[in-house]
């Protein structure tokens, strides 16, 4: 099978492998050329997306975690003066200017990041985000040398990701190849360096497809759960106060709305936010508190971007950007911030604001359990 399909692994940040890709498809004049693409990414690369505002705000981290990763890339490749991905469209091109057909092996985009984001759990969460936010320095000279040197710093930080990110698409890759060669005679695949190993690993192997492709939905999650009765416990709080004090309740409302709005504020106000996405933060938190079906972010963030205008421009123009202060001039990296700081400025809130009145109020269980039963 090695006659008949050369893979070819390459820094996606070389120039060295931009040529090696050429040499290659120029030589064995393959009846098709495989690039490590999904239909989505094909169509991202070559055209403009179009990206829902909704749903971005609607999983606001897995998207800063898109953003955060798309940006490193670009940073990296920004370093040593090649676009990331160059090699593939080099690959892409010089195919369609030879007459050979286009292969798509890469498993869609978002399966990926669906799979990854529902697989791993909070704090692995936190650890990849602080990974990322740290930006790592390497040596470039190294990487271009050994491009799969990020691929195992990866598996290091976390296992879990690098299992998803990496192994599971080596496999479907492998899967997509072997399908491909009943079709053609001789394919050149051009993949990443850290993919190559992989897949020549897997192309002789039985491959689940069900299994890499299917994106679990938790039957049960467990923060909207603790969300819930945390809303339910603060409600109680309250209902317990109207029993004893009508003005006691009032007071309490009063400082749940100032607490919980002045920290959603806060988050917004750190994120740079319009005035107006702050004042919507500080008016809708107190009520988003006691509803875990909605979040202050997700109110303050469409504040922000109907604001700022935000178009499909602003989001495309997140690879031109040459440093953090650059991308917090981003429309979008702006309006996902501003969503993302509201939401932890809100829960820092509802979770004092509950403490204070617990704490400064005279609440009686007993006595709301007494009038329940007596009813």
């Amino acid at each position: 099978m090695e006659e008949r399909l050369i893979i070819v692994g390459t820094a996606h940040v070389s120039k060295r492998s931009i040529e090696e890709v050429l040499e290659v498809i120029e030589k064995e004049k393959p009846d098709a050329v495989a690039v490590e693409l999904c239909p989505r990414r094909y169509y991202a690369l070559f055209n403009k997306p179009e990206i829902s505002i909704r749903e971005a705000l609607n999983n606001i981290s897995l998207t800063l975690f898109q953003v955060i990763l798309a940006y490193l890339q670009q940073k990296i490749g920004r370093e040593v003066g090649v676009k990331p991905g160059s090699e593939i469209v080099a690959a892409i091109e010089k195919a369609k200017e030879m007459g050979i057909d286009v292969i798509l092996i890469d498993r869609d985009v978002g399966i990926t990041f669906s799979r990854l984001w529902n697989s791993l759990n909070l704090l692995e969460k936190i650890k990849l985000f602080i990974y990322l936010f740290k930006g790592k320095d390497f040596d470039i000279d190294e990487m271009v040398k050994r491009p799969d040197l990020l691929v195992e710093e990866f598996r290091k930080i976390s296992p879990k990701a690098a299992k998803i990110l990496i192994d599971e698409r080596d496999a479907y890759m492998a899967y997509c190849l072997r399908e491909a060669l009943n079709k053609y005679r001789k394919i050149v695949a051009v993949v990443g360096a850290g993919h190559k190993r992989g897949i020549e690993e897997k192309i002789n192997e039985k491959i689940d497809l069900k299994e890499i492709l299917e994106v679990k939905r938790k039957r049960i999650n467990i923060f909207k759960i603790f969300a819930l009765l945390f809303s339910i416990f603060v409600a109680t709080l309250f209902i317990l106060l109207a029993f004893s004090s009508t003005q006691e309740v009032l007071e309490a409302l009063k400082f749940w709305f100032l607490i919980n709005g002045l920290l959603a504020s806060s988050g917004a106000l750190i994120a740079r936010a319009h005035p107006l996405s702050v004042l919507t933060a500080f008016l809708t938190a107190w009520l988003t508190s006691l509803n875990p079906f909605i979040a202050a972010g997700w109110l303050s963030g469409i504040v922000e971007a109907w604001k700022r205008k935000l178009t499909i421009d602003d989001i495309l123009k997140l690879k031109d950007e040459k440093t953090f202060s650059d991308l917090m001039k981003n429309k979008f990296f702006r309006v996902l911030l501003v969503a993302a700081l509201t939401n932890v400025g809100s829960i820092a809130g509802t979770i004092y604001g509950s403490y204070y009145i617990m704490t400064n109020y005279n609440i009686s269980v007993q006595e709301f359990i007494n009038y329940i039963f007596k009813k």
